[in-house]
């Protein structure tokens, strides 16, 4: 277990490319004209950040794709990416989770259409990247039901031989997503260590900048309040969308503040490696060393990548140098995880 900063050294401010920022700026004000005061979401207008990708089932750039239907009536289904230049290796499974704070986006929509191809293409792995029900219209716990179920589907035989390409070897299954995709994950893994499966193993997980909270008011959503995407007044919206109704707010039930007073145990469980993404310009970044402290006290293997200059959803810009370096990253943890190998860069030691 170790930390790892990667990139250049820390800036005193974010600086962004004018294309990241102004698709940030963007995005951050239809979320606020979607979220209405009432608590329920004009989606609608989020229409206008949905940009829908078609699977493709010819192989562009050296990935193939397509969608596999799990349950109709909840619109559960899944988008499979194949890198077909590697058909006679065997290989990892991915099974992403995306972001959005649990109200928006889809496997689908143009940023993780691309970002899980590159996954796909880069890892190289199977990437299954799932379409959840979404808050305030589906509220916890229908995300985590959904994404878990996924793992059943693709744990009988039948569905995974209609599903999956041959050489997408499941007993390497390592769950990952970004934002509420990272709570997901985290969530998911934890379910799935204690549940018997029969062909499926997870081996690891992979958390980028997941979407924690509690009652406490930090530092880094004090210091950082202005930077794009993720502030107080969104992130309160979100999670009151997302707890059940009629059970009382509160931000610290274990699903949000999952290291808080309310944690579950997890100290007896076999939780696989996981692969923490943190950016130093994130707001959330104070609960995610929190999750990450809470791991190594638990007695599990957790490695922290810092990424002191990127803010939150660095990673849906192939062009910022961070995209790249994370998706290296992965692939060596992936790849040194698979073979019981921990990952080459745990061993620096950065301050």
């Amino acid at each position: 277990m170790s930390m790892e900063t990667t990139g250049k050294p820390p800036q005193s401010s974010l600086s962004l490319p004018w294309k990241p920022r102004i698709t940030l700026s963007v995005l951050s004000t239809v979320i606020d004209a979607a979220c209405r005061k009432n608590g329920t979401i004009n989606r609608p207008i989020l229409t206008l950040i949905h940009i829908r990708i078609p699977s493709l089932s010819k192989s562009i750039n050296g990935v193939a794709s397509h969608d596999v239907i799990v349950d109709k009536t909840r619109n559960l289904w899944f988008r499979v990416y194949i890198p077909t230049q590697h058909a006679g290796e065997d290989l990892p499974v991915i099974v992403y989770f995306h972001g959005g704070g649990f109200i928006m986006l889809s496997p689908d929509v143009f940023p993780y259409d691309g970002m899980c191809r590159r996954f796909a293409r880069k890892v190289p792995a199977v990437v299954v990247s799932v379409n959840y029900r979404l808050a305030p219209e589906h509220r916890y716990p229908a995300q985590h039901d959904d994404c878990f179920d996924v793992l059943k589907f693709l744990d009988d035989e039948e569905n995974r031989s209609k599903s999956l390409p041959e050489n997408a070897n499941l007993l390497h299954c390592f769950i990952a997503g970004d934002s509420a995709g990272g709570n997901l994950a985290h969530h998911v893994a934890q379910r799935a260590c204690e549940f018997n499966f029969r062909r499926l193993k997870v081996t690891g997980v992979v958390a980028i900048q997941p979407f924690f909270g509690g009652e406490e008011r930090t530092d880094s959503e004090a210091r950082f309040a202005g930077t794009p995407i993720v502030s107080v007044k969104r992130t309160d919206w979100m999670w009151k969308a997302f707890l059940p109704e009629g059970e009382g707010f509160n931000r610290d039930h274990p699903i949000i503040n999952v290291s808080g007073p309310q944690a579950v145990d997890i100290s007896e469980i076999k939780l696989p490696p996981v692969m923490l993404v943190v950016g130093g310009f994130d707001t959330l970044q104070d609960w995610q060393k929190r999750y990450y402290e809470w791991l190594k006290k638990s007695g599990k293997e957790v490695y922290l990548l810092q990424y002191p200059n990127v803010c939150h959803a660095f990673y849906i810009f192939p062009e910022l140098p961070e995209s790249g370096q994370l998706i290296d990253q992965m692939k060596d943890f992936i790849h040194k995880v698979s073979s019981n190998v921990a990952p080459i860069w745990t061993n620096s030691n950065f301050g």
